[in-house]
């Protein structure tokens, strides 16, 4: 088999949305969106449903449509993009609250699913999504006498703890809505680990449920394997890969393994800047990274087995974002098609 295989440990999703749970006295939900964060939103879904999650946040109607499809009824599933035009029958269809985020979009609801449930999002200082607290002030009234299911906002800098605009959100976001009956919610994974002042009715865990930071403790979700299709023996001098951009410096042993940037393993982490492993032993990465193809340097092993690990419990996704200058949360997002998928309960 020439394609890497993703195996991804469900009971380790469902460990780590239990013990984020565990830091609140409040509900905890699930994000999903982007297809569960490249892992397939139907699969973790009905998972964290199993667990005992009953609300989900996607990005989009589309989204929130192909996950009703796989938990069926019951579980609620919000939209943050709101009701955009267009999507009156897939809010209607899949039963899909939408939390609204402007003045455009609360007339739309309003006017074209009245008495459907929905929710309204507010923008603390991320300046992203939802109203401003001056058009809240404006339309709040008309929005509370409709019965809202949920006042939401979003931290910008949740992921750092000492950042002063985590306070200064807290406090905004507690102005717009202190005194009103409604259950509310603010923290996402990093806001869940700022404390109890930041969990109010419901938290929306992401990133922490993939075993990503800021979320220290997650137990490591996705193990990736490529396999090896050629080995083949280097004199000093000799390049590998584009751009003759890594020299042998010493007699090498060179392994070839199957994925590349097409897989989501991007350009920037090649020439030294990850490794793969044999069993726990690391073997760096060598050259460029390629379309379809890595070179790995596995000289120090004594037998070079038919597949090496990128994804581990050695070198989580954070680790691989680090080398390629970008978050977690882009590793996984772009888990690649190509990938043979292996799913463990």
């Amino acid at each position: 088999m020439s394609t890497a295989r993703l195996t991804i440990n469900l009971d380790a999703l469902v460990t780590n949305w239990r013990n984020l749970d565990a830091l609140t006295n409040c509900e905890t939900a699930a994000v999903v969106k982007a297809n569960g964060y490249g892992l397939d939103a139907g699969r973790v879904g009905k998972a964290l449903a199993k667990a005992g999650a009953r609300n989900f946040f996607v990005a989009a109607a589309e989204e929130g449509g192909a996950l009703r499809r796989a938990l069926g009824p019951g579980p609620g599933i919000s939209v943050f993009s709101g009701h955009m035009e267009g999507d009156a029958k897939l809010l209607k269809d899949f039963q899909l609250t939408p939390m609204l985020n402007s003045l455009d979009q609360m007339l739309r609801h309003f006017e074209t699913l009245p008495g459907h449930p929905f929710g309204v999002q507010l923008d603390s200082g991320m300046n992203r999504l939802g109203m401003e607290p001056g058009e809240w002030a404006a339309v709040a009234e008309i929005a509370l006498g409709q019965n809202p299911v949920l006042l939401m906002s979003h931290l910008a800098c949740a992921d750092e703890p000492g950042h002063d605009m985590n306070v200064r959100q807290l406090h905004t976001f507690r102005e717009l809505t202190d005194g009103l009956d409604i259950p509310r919610s603010l923290a996402a994974t990093g806001g869940m680990l700022l404390g109890s002042d930041y969990h109010f009715d419901l938290c929306r865990p992401g990133i922490g449920l993939y075993g990503g930071l800021p979320f220290k403790d997650a137990l490591p979700v996705v193990h990736l394997d490529l396999p090896v299709i050629q080995v083949r023996d280097l004199e000093p001098g000799e390049s590998a890969g584009y751009g003759n951009a890594w020299v042998a410096k010493r007699p090498s042993r060179i392994a070839t393994v199957a994925a590349g940037y097409a897989d989501g393993l991007h350009r920037a982490m090649g020439n030294g800047g990850i490794q793969v492993y044999a069993g726990d032993t690391p073997c760096p990465v060598v050259g460029r990274i390629s379309m379809d193809l890595i070179t790995v340097d596995v000289t120090g092993l004594a037998e070079v087995p038919e597949a090496l690990a990128i994804l581990n419990e050695h070198q989580t996704v954070d680790t691989l974002a680090d080398a390629a200058g970008t978050i977690g949360y882009e590793i996984l997002t772009a888990t690649g098609h190509r990938y043979a998928r292996t799913y463990q309960e």
